[in-house]
Formats: structure tokens, sequence, C-alpha cells
């Protein structure tokens, strides 16, 4: 039996193990998120320093043994340098990652988390969009993976598609403008509409190429807040940074 893998990934997470060595925690695309540790990468002439650094994406050379694996080699290709330098911006991809280790699991396809971990380090990078537009993007897009997303495309009511303007948090998405009457809700800014349904369905390639106002994020942020704090039962460490 051949025990040696190629692995896609990122490293998410990294801390020391006895003189020399380092323990990662690595979202790949074949094995889903697994912990192996790297021989010697606190040497500093290692050539595996580089490997288990977090935000370290490229291929990874691992054996599988009984218990545990090893990382033998790697060949990074992206070390988000514009990221790295930016305190601002460590303190988001900080957040970014700490999501993905929560959720991402050994022996699953965690090919689309692995995919957004990468597009949102990049769109930080770019400066294109602001840091808290990519944040809300990436909290939505995470629910979506995990199937916890709202239904933002018919009156959860009724069950129509046309005007469904209201946001219903019991209901966990929708209402029609006819259903609010009775069932309550916010009205949502058009702009937040499209974006929510945008973000859900589109492809994560693609995610992070549209702008928001101020209010219409503004929105969107408080909407997003409310919702995981009612439905997602976990506090990351990493996220007061973000509101202090």
């Amino acid at each position: 039996m051949d025990n040696h893998l190629t692995l896609t990934g990122m490293v998410l997470s990294a801390m020391p193990v006895g003189e020399y060595d380092k323990r990662i925690s690595l979202l790949t695309r074949e094995q889903g998120k697994i912990s192996a540790f790297v021989r010697g990468a606190r040497r500093p002439k290692s050539p595996l320093l580089a490997a288990a650094n977090p935000m370290s994406f490229g291929t990874f050379f691992a054996y599988e043994g009984r218990d545990s694996y090893t990382i033998q080699k790697a060949d990074i290709t992206e070390h988000f340098e514009n990221v790295r330098s930016d305190i601002d911006l460590i303190l988001y991809a900080t957040y970014f990652m700490e999501v993905a280790d929560y959720y991402g699991r050994e022996g699953m396809d965690e090919t689309e988390r692995l995919k957004l971990l990468y597009a949102g380090l990049r769109a930080l990078g770019k400066g294109q969009v602001d840091m808290d537009l990519v944040r809300l993007v990436y909290d939505l897009k995470t629910l979506t993976i995990n199937g916890e997303e709202p239904n933002v495309f018919e009156c959860l009511s009724c069950g129509k598609k046309e005007d469904i303007s209201f946001f219903s948090m019991y209901h966990r998405g929708t209402i029609c403008r006819d259903c609010y009457t009775k069932e309550g809700g916010e009205e949502l800014q058009q702009s937040v509409l499209y974006a929510l349904q945008f973000v859900i369905s589109t492809p994560v390639e693609k995610l992070f190429s549209f702008r928001l106002s101020d209010d219409a994020k503004d929105q969107l942020k408080d909407l997003l807040t409310r919702y995981q704090n009612r439905y997602v039962d976990h506090t990351f460490k990493s996220e007061r940074f973000l509101t202090e």
C-alpha cells in the first residue's frame, strides 16, 4: 500500500512541537482538513520553513502513517505577501482561517471551502473591495457551504417568488409584501437582497466582484450578525479583534 499523498491545500495554523518541529492544520482538496507534522520546520535553513507558515498555499507531499500525516516536501505557490505586510489585513485573514479550521473536516470534500479561503485572501490582498464587505461575503458563503444560509429566493410564508423584499429572522429568509402584514420582518434594500442572492448562488471564483453603498453594507452586516448570533452556535476568538 502506497501511503504517499500529493495534496493541494493551505496551512491554516501552526504550532511548535518539540525543539525543531511544527504541527500544522492543513485544508486540502483531496483529504479535507488534516493535521500534519513538519519535521525540522523551525530550523532557520529548513526547506520546509514556508510549508509550516499559515496562509501558505501550494502542493504538499505527505506520508500517511498509522496515526498521523507527515509533510515531506512542499511546493508553495502563494504566500499572500500583500496580506502579510498589512496588520489590518492579517486580522481579517486570521479570522478567515479560523473559520475554515473550525468547519473543515477530515475525509470530507472541502474543495469549495478551500476555494473560498483562497479567493477571500486574494480579495483582501488586491484591496479592490473594502475589508468589511470581503468579510461579509466570506461569512455568507461559509453559511452556504455549510448548508445554513438563509432562503432569499421565495416567500417562506406563501411560496411566491415576486416582491420578496422583507426578511423574517424567524423564517430564516424572505417573505413577500402581502405576507409581511401578518408575519412581520424588516424591509430589505433592493441592493441588499440582490447581494444576498448573488453571494449564495454565485461560484466562489466570481464572488468578490461587487460593491455596496455604506447604508446597504450596514444593513447586510446587521442582518448577518443577528442571523449568525441566532443560528450559529459558535464564537470565534479572532472575531473580537475585528470589532475593537
